[in-house]
């Protein structure tokens, strides 16, 4: 799959948004990629996916970020067969108190998705938390990689990260 029919796909969904945006971290935006409007849009939803899945092996896990990449876990996990785990920013107050949500084995290999990366802290802390429930975290494929900091603090973590579209890529041809 082509960077730019993940663009167009993105595009259609009109994630790619113009404008002044507060950001998690605190800053502020020219524009802003909505995942909720790609997640939640069934085409787009679905060339994320196979293009998460074409970047996977048959005997990977993965693990989505809660909350946002989530369903692109589980839309992954479908279109590659493939199970998946769900990876919590905090502990949950009641029930089992997981960090991590799903069948996950000692020293099991996972590859975490995640929506968008700006600083990576969302990222890192995912990975951290896997890695507490015994999860081997090499790599985290995202959909698109603002190229803010976060891709080296993934780095800094010892996880390799590939962006589906960086935001130049996205931001290129721009009016």
């Amino acid at each position: 799959m082509t960077n730019q029919a993940l663009i167009d796909a993105l595009r259609e969904a009109d994630a790619v948004q113009f404008g002044e945006f507060d950001l998690a971290h605190g800053d502020t935006s020219e524009y802003y990629v909505d995942k909720y409007l790609f997640e939640t849009d069934p085409d787009c939803l679905e060339t994320v996916a196979e293009a998460f899945a074409e970047r996977v092996d048959d005997d990977d896990k993965l693990a989505g970020v809660a909350l946002g990449a989530v369903p692109l876990a589980a839309a992954t996990s479908v279109a590659a067969g493939v199970p998946y785990v769900i990876a919590r920013k905090q502990r949950k107050e009641y029930g089992t108190g997981n960090l991590v949500e799903g069948r996950l084995e000692d020293g099991e290999e996972v590859v975490v998705l995640e929506d968008i990366v700006t600083t990576g802290t969302s990222l890192v802390d995912a990975i951290d938390a896997l890695r507490e429930a015994g999860a081997t975290v090499e790599r985290a494929l995202v959909v698109v990689d603002r190229e803010e900091g976060g891709r080296e603090n993934v780095e800094a973590a010892d996880v390799e990260m590939e962006s589906l579209v960086t935001a130049s890529e996205l931001l290129a041809d721009r009016d």
